[in-house]
């Protein structure tokens, strides 16, 4: 394949964990988080995401700038830099929200919720940002 080729597939694999993610986050909203295998899973999936964007977008990063292609390179790395880094202190947060919920805190539950909604609207933002992205991509040389 060529550079550009690899460049664009690199993307598209990026994409497809943030696909899942934004696809399956949202049946969490119809269960209480009070349940805590409920939260478990939903904890286990915001973990295997973050990892997921940090492995496919430092490939996806190395795929841009062996395809000449700094300035995609740079966006992609950020989106990895943002998911290495984010990841503890996202799962740190979950985790000390989870601990107050079963410690009798009243307000744990809003606050997970809370957490939630913001993980899948950074999640929907970066896949609107990537998929308005492709065709720039796939044009310029």
């Amino acid at each position: 394949m060529k550079p550009d080729a690899v460049a664009i597939a690199a993307l598209v694999i990026l994409l497809f964990p943030m696909g899942y993610f934004l696809l399956a986050s949202p049946a969490f909203l119809l269960v209480k988080l009070d349940i805590p295998p409920v939260t478990q899973l939903l904890r286990g999936m915001f973990n295997i995401q973050f990892r997921m964007i940090a492995v496919t977008g430092v490939l996806a990063t190395v795929a841009f700038l062996v395809a000449g292609r700094p300035l995609f390179a740079m966006g992609i790395g950020l989106i990895a830099t943002l998911a290495i880094r984010g990841r503890g202190w996202f799962m740190r947060r979950m985790d000390d929200e989870l601990s107050a919920r079963d410690a009798g805190d009243p307000d744990a539950v809003r606050r997970l919720r809370q957490l939630h909604w913001s993980g899948m609207l950074c999640n929907a933002t970066l896949v609107a940002a990537l998929v308005t992205s492709i065709p720039y991509v796939a044009t310029s040389s």
